[in-house]
């Protein structure tokens, strides 16, 4: 009997792939449970909403500090050490202070805590692919993406639980669980795998240095990077991606409950059906894209992407068919964009200086991507399908941007043939 592409790719992962994508669900799984609830907790405790806004903010600041010293930090301790002791930090410590939370000063601390997740956000995409072979990185990004799909399933227990037990003392047995389920994460995945090749070379290099010496280091890098037009094209495409995330996870429900006048308690069809239409997508389509060239598939998506939110905008009252429509091609276009921008991220960085082009990548797209929730807030304002406006000119420019990488790609693989003959 012949075997799925995708199933076959996940039994034949081996070393690092392996350990980071075979413990995955350990890590899903809790989230997702917990994830849905979290806001209302922290109400239940007496944390106003001002205060839930003030301590995002200032996730939002210390991630970006994080993220800007995650390079130099995934260089000093290596890929596999700096994995696990953040995770420990960003997942299992800030759960388990959620877990006995009693007032704001509890998740002050947990928000503090929390953005240490922007450093293992770098080294752990580093120690899961830096030693892949390249035909494996599509699969690797998309059972990720497909253990995370498989996880939001497990939602509707912790409603059970929140029925059975109340909220308070639901969520305290959730989130320790959570914290427990975190930590045996990070300690198999540290077990399952070694330190990369790079990340040997790297500590090497950065082991006499002090951190803020490595840290200095970073304008050679930049202008390295500002030379370099796939790594620009890259980092424009992902900000795009963070940018239409972002609105569509803050607005999506506005436009649907005020404009098209959906009834909130029939919202959950439309998730429910965004992720059985992605499973699809990643075992019927991104197996064939494995070997394509990604230039038309990812002007393609983003194209498709941008005719959802269209759709989205001219979808008239009570009309469950037509929304549906747009949340299918919603959940296909970012099936197939999402495993496609992660393989370009890995193609154009530079291997040699990865964590720090990472670093210097998600520092920028932070920047960038903040101002547009609150851009996007007044847009709603005035007019519900404004956000929306506003991702189909973003995805417009992805498609021209995805067409530029493709363009330069191809140059760059003429120039390196010429160069090889």
């Amino acid at each position: 009997m012949k075997v799925h592409p995708m199933i076959k790719s996940l039994i034949e992962f081996k070393g690092n792939a392996r350990g980071c994508v075979y413990t995955e669900a350990l890590n899903g799984i809790p989230a997702n449970l917990v994830a849905p609830y979290v806001t209302v907790y922290m109400l239940a405790l007496g944390i106003s909403e001002p205060q839930i806004g003030l301590l995002l903010s200032i996730s939002w600041g210390f991630q970006l500090i994080m993220a800007l010293f995650s390079g130099v930090i995934t260089d000093k301790l290596g890929r596999r050490k700096t994995t696990l002791i953040f995770d420990i930090l960003a997942s299992s410590v800030q759960t388990l202070i959620y877990a006995v939370a009693l007032n704001f000063w509890y998740f002050l601390a947990a928000a503090v805590i929390g953005s240490f997740i922007r450093i293992t956000q770098n080294s752990w995409t580093c120690l899961m692919i830096e030693d892949a072979e390249p035909d494996e990185l599509m699969d690797i990004f998309a059972w990720i993406q497909i253990i995370c799909l498989f996880s939001g399933y497990f939602v509707p227990l912790a409603g059970l639980m929140i029925k059975a037990y109340d909220l308070i003392p639901a969520m305290r047995i959730l989130l320790m669980a959570a914290s427990i389920s975190y930590t045996l994460k990070a300690i198999l995945t540290y077990r399952m795998t070694k330190e990369t090749r790079q990340g040997v070379i790297r500590m090497q290099a950065t082991q006499k240095t002090s951190l803020f010496a490595d840290f200095k280091a970073y304008k050679g890098v930049l202008k390295t990077v500002l030379h370099m037009p796939s790594t620009l094209f890259t980092a424009g495409i992902m900000t795009v991606m963070s940018i239409t995330t972002m609105i569509n996870g803050s607005f999506w429900a506005v436009i649907v409950t005020k404009k098209i006048g959906i009834p909130a308690e029939n919202l959950v069809i439309y998730p429910l059906a965004k992720s059985v239409v992605m499973l699809i997508f990643f075992f019927v389509v991104v197996p064939r894209l494995r070997h394509i060239p990604f230039r038309i598939p990812m002007a393609a998506a983003f194209a498709a992407f941008g005719l959802s939110q269209f759709i989205l905008i001219l979808v008239p009252a009570n009309q469950y068919g037509l929304l549906m429509v747009s949340m299918v091609l919603e959940a296909g276009s970012l099936a197939a964009l999402s495993p496609l921008v992660d393989r370009l991220t890995v193609m154009t960085i530079d291997a040699s200086e990865r964590a720090r082009i990472q670093s210097m990548l998600y520092v920028g797209i932070i920047l960038i991507t903040m101002p547009f929730g609150w851009v996007a807030g007044l847009l709603s304002e005035q007019a519900k399908a404004l956000p929306f406006v506003l991702n189909i000119v973003l995805f417009i420019i992805g498609v021209v941007l995805a067409l530029l990488a493709g363009d330069q790609a191809q140059k760059e693989e003429r120039l390196a043939a010429a160069s090889a003959g």
